[in-house]
């Protein structure tokens, strides 16, 4: 594996957290540790406290979002590539290790995290960053992973949703209608909203105001001036976005230019 694949990969390390979270989902997965303090985790509608030394996991698309309380914590976003390249070289398949287990109690795991994050924050040697991830990514999988599915896109296994996760992404910069979301499935508005909610878990309201602010965070780490990527990401006032985004990812995003506990791999 090429360390290519770290590309574009961001890492967020918060040194004292107490939000609370709205539901939402990313696109890629999650796995951070918690250094110390206290999460209540809602993952999948099913509230899980995570503590002192704990690992996290979400599998892309869950639904999740949570209280926290003096909540220290390091987290990084790897993307589906990444994970099933580790996976395909461990078992020789090229399949996504799904996870059950949300919150890991396992103080090895932990410090093999640490050690990985500790050398990606210290702008170590791209061989020891490289060697630590697989090391910590691949313990997880070898010993965590409950099924696997094959390697696709996000909800490429349901057309209607694809279909309609494609159009809003699209159409981030616009005001997205119910009307156009219910033509575009040839649905009608009462049976788009069923079947959206009840294959995501979150409503379409909800779904693009996540997007947008997933986007802006995107573009304000590569360099994107914050008081034009409001307006680049469909936020009709900047207040809007801010508010927005500190209930998606408890900071403000002025926080993403100013400080050192936030890394983008390029």
């Amino acid at each position: 594996m090429k360390l290519e694949t770290l590309n574009e990969v961001f890492f967020e390390n918060i040194k004292n957290s107490n939000d609370n979270f709205v539901k939402h989902f990313h696109d890629t997965y999650i796995i951070g540790i918690t250094h110390d303090g206290m999460f209540k985790s809602i993952n999948q509608n099913k509230a899980v406290l995570s503590y002192k030394n704990s690992t996290r996991v979400l599998n892309p698309g869950e639904i999740h979002g949570g209280d926290s309380n003096s909540w220290k914590y390091t987290n990084f976003y790897p993307p589906l590539e990444l994970i099933s390249e580790i996976y395909e070289q461990i078992y020789f398949e090229k399949a996504l290790p799904c996870f059950t287990k949300h919150i890991i109690e396992d103080i090895n795991l932990y410090n093999l995290l640490l050690k990985f994050f500790i050398s990606a924050y210290s702008n170590e040697d791209k061989l020891e960053i490289e060697s630590n991830l697989i090391i910590a990514v691949s313990y997880l999988i070898k010993n965590y992973t409950d099924s696997t599915k094959k390697y696709s896109p996000l909800f490429d296994d349901k057309k209607i949703i694809k279909d309609s996760v494609e159009f809003m992404k699209d159409c981030l910069d616009t005001k997205i209608s119910l009307d156009d979301l219910a033509l575009n499935s040839n649905l009608s508005k009462y049976h788009f909203l069923r079947v959206f909610k009840n294959s995501i878990g979150i409503t379409p309201h909800q779904f693009i105001l996540s997007q947008r602010v997933q986007k802006a965070r995107e573009l304000i780490v590569k360099g994107e001036q914050l008081n034009q990527v409001a307006s680049t990401v469909g936020f009709s006032d900047q207040s809007h976005f801010i508010k927005n985004f500190k209930r998606i990812y408890g900071y403000v995003p002025s926080e993403l230019k100013n400080s050192s506990n936030f890394v983008l791999y390029k």
